[in-house]
């Protein structure tokens, strides 16, 4: 006796209509690290016509403001992920040396520096936010920031502008 296996139940997610997609991503993260995968995702959304929000939050103010963005650090302290043991991030150098391979890794795969990533997303269509609280902490105005900040927004605002989105926390 064989029995036949029930079809396949498939989701429709939608994937066939573009037209009125979101995507929101709270960048809080400013290492080197950490600034590419919002980078990353945000150029593939508008690369598919997916209207996308960067909202960037405590250590992700970073990868907008002027003084800093092009400066971002990679550390292997603590970051398991390395393979190396834990008490080699810590010499001297050491963050030195591993963020200089990163942007060396960064740059033979053809992936822009973070100022150049931000104004290539700005020029496809992106937003980028920074936020209010955020700002007022660490006294920082919009004149500090990348030119391509469309405001300093509060976290309500930011959702307001997002309904409906799909959120990714970075």
């Amino acid at each position: 006796m064989t029995t036949q296996a029930a079809p396949a139940i498939v989701p429709n997610f939608g994937d066939d209509e573009t037209t009125g997609r979101k995507l929101a991503i709270i960048c809080s993260k400013g290492t080197l690290d950490m600034a590419y995968p919002g980078l990353v995702l945000a150029n593939a959304a508008l690369g598919e016509g997916v209207e996308t929000h960067l909202f960037f939050t405590f250590w992700g103010f970073d990868m907008i403001t002027k003084s800093r963005m092009a400066n971002l650090k990679f550390t292997p302290l603590g970051n398991t992920a390395t393979h190396l043991p834990q008490g080699v991030g810590g010499l001297p150098g050491m963050t030195a040396l591993a963020t200089h391979q990163m942007r060396k890794q960064i740059a033979d795969v053809g992936v822009p520096e973070v100022p150049e990533f931000l104004e290539q997303i700005v020029a496809s269509g992106g937003h980028l936010w920074a936020c209010r609280m955020s700002a007022d902490m660490m006294h920082v105005t919009k004149d500090d920031l990348y030119d391509g900040v469309e405001d300093i927004i509060n976290a309500a605002d930011f959702i307001e502008k997002t309904d409906g989105a799909q959120l990714l926390f970075i």
